[in-house]
C-alpha cells in the first residue's frame, strides 16, 4: 500500500510554515544589530556629551581653576566604585596633581631610613669595614610584624661597597629591593644630576626606548615622565608612566629623589608595550663631606610589577642582577660626564621655573602659593 499525497492546501501550509520560521529568524538577528546599533549610538552620544562639557570648562576656566575643580570633585568621588574620578581627569584633559604630587612626608620617610642605616652602620665608608651589620627594624615595621603584615629583610649580595637586600610584598608573589652603598671617585652632585637628566640617560642607557618629561608641577617640582624601555628577550618591553620630586637640603647635607607610578591623561596604554602600573622608587644620597667632593654613601628601595608570567625565582634573579649592573651603568655614566665633561644639567643649583620648555607646567593655585617647592631646573651644567 502507498501512502496518499498530502493534500494541495496541506502541502502549501507547510511551506508557508517554514518559510515564515525562516523570516522570524532573520528579524531576531535583525533585532539583535539594532539593539546593538542602539547602544553604540547611546554611549557615542554621552561620550560626545561629556567632551563638550570637558570644552566647555575649558573655555569657562583657566587650567589652574579646571585643576582645583577637578581636585574637589576628585576628592568626592575618591573610593567610589568604577573609579570615577579617574574618568574624570581623563575626560577633563588635566592630571589631579593636588591628590598625585608627591608630598613632603614621602621625602622625609625616605632620609629617616637613610638615617637609621647609617645609626646601625656609622663606620660603613669607602675605606670601611668588609661586613656590615643585619638591617634592623624599624618602629613601624616591628609594629606591622606583630600583626603578621611584613617579612624581614633578606641578605641578597654582601660585597664590602655594596649591599642588597630583598623582602617579600605581603599578598603578592613579588619583592621589594633595598640596596646600601658607597662610591668615591665622583661626587653627590654630579651623581644626581646624571640620574636625573633624562636626555643624557638616552645616551648612556642603551635600554631606553622612549624617555620624556610629560608636565611639572611648578608648586612642589613634582614631574611627570613617560619611559619606555627594553625587557629582556622574549619579553615584550614595558612601559611606565610615573611622578617623581626631588629635594636638595644642603643644610643637612642629604638629596632624596622619590619616584612611583601614576596615571596620566595624555599618555594612554599602548599595545606596543606593557604597561607597569605598580612602581616605587626612593633614592637617598649622603655625602661624605660636601656636594661637591668625591665620595657619598647612597641608600636605594626599589620595587614593580612587570606582569611576567615567569615564576617568582626567575624575576627576582632579574631583579637582583639586573639592580647591580644598571648602578654600576650609571656610575660609569657619571665618571665618563665628569672625564670627559659632558653637559648634564645642574638640578641642585636650579631656580623654579615658570613653563619648561620640554613640557607643559602646571601653575600654582593661590590655596597652595604658601607651600615650600623644589622647582624643575634651569638649565645649567655641572
Amino acid at each position: 500500500m502507498f501512502l496518499r499525497r498530502p493534500p494541495v492546501g496541506l502541502a502549501a501550509w507547510l511551506l508557508v510554515g517554514a518559510a515564515a520560521t525562516g523570516r522570524a529568524g532573520a528579524r531576531g538577528g535583525g533585532l539583535l544589530a539594532l539593539l546593538a546599533n542602539q547602544c553604540r549610538f547611546v554611549t557615542g552620544l554621552r561620550v560626545r556629551r561629556a567632551q563638550q562639557i570637558a570644552q566647555l570648562y575649558g573655555r569657562l576656566y583657566s587650567e589652574s581653576s579646571r585643576c582645583i575643580l577637578l581636585g574637589r570633585l576628585w576628592r568626592r568621588l575618591r573610593g567610589r566604585p568604577g573609579h570615577a574620578s579617574a574618568l574624570m581627569a581623563a575626560l577633563a584633559g588635566v592630571f589631579a596633581w593636588d591628590e598625585e604630587r608627591i608630598q613632603e612626608e614621602e621625602l622625609q620617610r625616605s632620609i629617616d631610613e637613610m638615617k637609621r642605616l647609617e645609626e646601625m652602620s656609622s663606620t660603613f665608608r669607602s675605606s670601611g669595614v668588609d661586613h656590615h651589620p643585619p638591617e634592623p627594624k624599624s618602629q613601624t615595621e616591628r609594629d606591622e610584624d606583630s600583626g603578621g603584615k611584613e617579612q624581614p629583610w633578606e641578605m641578597v649580595m654582601d660585597k664590602k661597597h655594596f649591599k642588597l637586600w630583598r623582602r617579600p610584598i605581603t599578598g603578592t608573589p613579588l619583592y621589594q629591593y633595598r640596596v646600601f652603598g658607597t662610591y668615591t671617585d665622583v661626587t653627590p652632585r654630579q651623581f644626581f644630576n646624571v640620574q636625573l637628566d633624562t636626555e643624557y640617560r638616552k645616551k648612556w642607557d642603551a635600554l631606553v626606548i622612549k624617555l620624556e618629561v610629560i608636565e611639572r608641577d611648578v608648586v612642589s617640582g613634582s614631574e611627570v615622565l613617560h619611559w619606555v624601555t627594553h625587557f629582556p628577550y622574549p619579553m615584550y618591553s614595558r612601559d611606565y608612566v610615573y611622578v617623581r620630586r626631588y629635594s636638595v637640603d644642603e643644610e643637612n647635607n642629604v638629596m632624596v629623589l622619590v619616584s612611583r607610578a601614576v596615571e596620566h591623561p595624555s599618555v594612554p596604554e599602548s599595545p606596543e608595550f606593557v604597561r607597569v602600573r605598580s612602581y616605587e622608587s626612593q633614592m637617598v644620597i649622603r655625602p661624605h663631606k660636601s656636594f661637591d667632593e668625591n665620595g657619598f654613601d647612597y641608600l636605594l628601595t626599589y620595587s614593580d610589577n612587570p606582569q611576567t608570567v615567569f615564576p617568582r625565582y626567575c624575576v627576582s634573579w632579574m631583579v637582583s642582577s639586573g639592580m647591580p649592573d644598571f648602578l654600576e651603568k650609571l656610575h660609569m655614566a657619571t665618571l665618563k660626564a665628569k672625564n670627559m665633561e659632558i653637559k648634564v644639567k645642574d638640578y641642585i643649583s636650579s631656580k623654579p621655573l615658570e613653563v619648561g620648555s620640554e613640557a607643559k607646567a602646571t601653575a600654582p593655585s593661590s590655596e597652595r602659593k604658601s607651600e615650600g617647592s623644589c622647582g624643575p631646573a634651569r638649565i645649567e651644567y655641572a
